[in-house]
């Protein structure tokens, strides 16, 4: 699930040429494919690196929510936030959103760049920033269980690790191998050229 819907924001980001989500968004795959690996092959490291990854995930996500939904000095308006002021591109959702009518405004203003149409958005069941507010908050609780699950396998690992004494046996059971006495001495052989 967690694959899936990460996969899903990839997608609309990349269509609406947001540069800051989908840099933050490629780590974020790139850290559960490791945390998976770190599961799968008992590597505690990983899967702590994954829980930390999530805890810098949430908050990427509350600022995005913050973003779009301006809280203090954010402008969702802002170039300069999450394309790195490179495009004018805004959401994909803006003119995809469910219901939403997009209309060309003819002719349009002087100052509209020549190589960009002019449009007006009309009609939306749903405005856009709240679809970026509702894929973040999904990725918030899909981050706080996979935060959960990671503090579980890491604890697991680490009680099956330390459970097993690799010279000895198991120690919990109280297990003392065969001890051999010897009345021979270890001496250090030399060799000759």
């Amino acid at each position: 699930m967690k694959r899936i819907s990460i996969l899903e924001r990839q997608i609309f980001d990349f269509l609406g040429y947001q540069w800051a989500p989908i840099l933050t968004n490629f780590v974020h795959i790139i850290t559960v494919i490791l945390g998976l690996f770190g599961t799968v092959q008992f590597r505690p490291r990983y899967v702590t690196g994954y829980a930390v990854w999530l805890v810098l995930w949430v908050t990427w996500n509350i600022f995005i929510i913050c973003f779009y939904l301006e809280v203090g000095d954010l402008s969702k308006d802002s170039d300069l936030i999450m394309t790195f002021n490179m495009s004018m591109h805004r959401s994909w959702w803006m003119e995809n959103g469910p219901g939403c009518r997009v209309t060309p405004v003819t002719p349009p203003p002087s100052w509209a760049p020549e190589d960009h149409r002019y449009i007006s958005i009309a009609g939306c069941l749903l405005e856009y920033q709240y679809v970026e507010v509702a894929h973040s908050s999904l990725q918030i609780l899909l981050a706080l269980v996979g935060f959960i699950y990671a503090c579980y396998v890491v604890k697991l690992i680490s009680e099956e690790e330390d459970s097993f004494d690799f010279i000895g046996g198991f120690d919990s059971y109280g297990y003392q191998g065969p001890q051999k006495t010897s009345h021979l001495q270890l001496q250090p052989m030399y060799m000759s050229k």
